[in-house]
This record gives C-alpha cells, sequence and structure tokens, in this order.
C-alpha cells in the first residue's frame, strides 16, 4: 500500500496504519473505511484520540482546503464503524459455514483442530471460557471483545456466549479487522 501523511500527527505512514475521510457533499467529513469514496482524501492515524484531535482543531478544512465540519461525535461513529465492520465478517463466516456458537458447538470444532478464532463475549463465565481455552491449540486467537448483544446481532441468534471461526480467509480478514480495532481504541494486545 501507499505512504500517506496523517494530518494531525504529520507523519508518513502505511494507508493501513490509517483511517481516509472525504468530504461529503454536505461538507461534512465522512469516514470511509473500505477507501472506495470517490473524491480527495485526507488521512488520520487509526487512534481514537487522534481523530479527536483532528475534529477539535478542525483540522479536516485545513487538510481539504475548504471548510469542512466535524461531528464531535466523530470517533466514537469510527469506532462504531470499526466494531460493524469486523461483526460483518463473523456474519459472513457464519453464512459461509465456517462460524460455530454453543459451548459443544465450539468444543467440538476445537477439539478437531479446525479453529482459528475462539469467541468469548464479554460477559461469559469465567469457568466456561477457561474451559474451551484450555482446548485451544497455540495458533487459536482468543477474542474477548464483543458484548454480548453485538455477537447475538452478527449470528443472527440470541444468547451467543461462545463461538469459534474457522480457519480460512474470513478468521484472517475478522483477525485484521479485530487488531484495526484494538488499535484504535487503545488496546493493542487484540
Amino acid at each position: 500500500m501507499a505512504e500517506r501523511m496523517c494530518i494531525v500527527t504529520r507523519e508518513c505512514r502505511d494507508e493501513a496504519d490509517l483511517i481516509r475521510f472525504v468530504r461529503g457533499p454536505d461538507g461534512q467529513a465522512v469516514p470511509d473505511l473500505a477507501r472506495k469514496l470517490p473524491g480527495r482524501g485526507v488521512w488520520v492515524s487509526s487512534k481514537q484520540e487522534t481523530v479527536a484531535e483532528a475534529c477539535r482543531k478542525n483540522l479536516f478544512s485545513r487538510g481539504f482546503g475548504e471548510a469542512t465540519a466535524a461531528d464531535p461525535a466523530l470517533p466514537e461513529m469510527v469506532r462504531g464503524l470499526l466494531r460493524k465492520q469486523a461483526l460483518s465478517y463473523i456474519s459472513l463466516a457464519k453464512k459461509a459455514g465456517e462460524a460455530v456458537t454453543g459451548f459443544t458447538k465450539v468444543e467440538e470444532m476445537l477439539g478437531r483442530e479446525r479453529a482459528r478464532i475462539l469467541l468469548h463475549a464479554r460477559e461469559a463465565a469465567a469457568d466456561g471460557c477457561r474451559k474451551l481455552d484450555k482446548l485451544a491449540v497455540p495458533d487459536v486467537e482468543r477474542i474477548s471483545l464483543f458484548q454480548l448483544d453485538e455477537l447475538d446481532l452478527a449470528f443472527g441468534r440470541s444468547n451467543v456466549i461462545h463461538a469459534a471461526v474457522a480457519k480460512g480467509g474470513l478468521a484472517e480478514k475478522l483477525l485484521a479487522a479485530i487488531r484495526r480495532i484494538g488499535i484504535y481504541e487503545g488496546q493493542p494486545g487484540l
């Protein structure tokens, strides 16, 4: 990927480490996570506090060369969009038959060493997490990032406490999206 300059830090970084914003028809700064929206883009480091600083200091106007409004809630909007993007990969994995929910099905996928990601809802009991974590081989990523209602929505069913995603391309895309959330939220260990 090409290198771009962050309008806040003025550092040149790889596009993967930045968030692209475009100027909407109404003069608002609009996040472009997929980097596909038309128009000139400006880039901001992929950290919530950096996006907040760009809003606070009106740096979008300077970056676009014309008056551009930035909603004070923009950093939280970007956070929500990043989470929504990751959850969409979970939904795709479910539809492709590469994701399972429920303790027994997750336990079975882990036992067959097909799992790449082990998901626990934040509300999951420590005992259940510990039992499943013991079954996971070292290359299985353990993620406790999402709330119960977020996982419920992604899987289209209620009470999703534990889930697993099989090895493959969707799992790797999901991991990349989760790492991006971790960097943005200041939790790089995700």
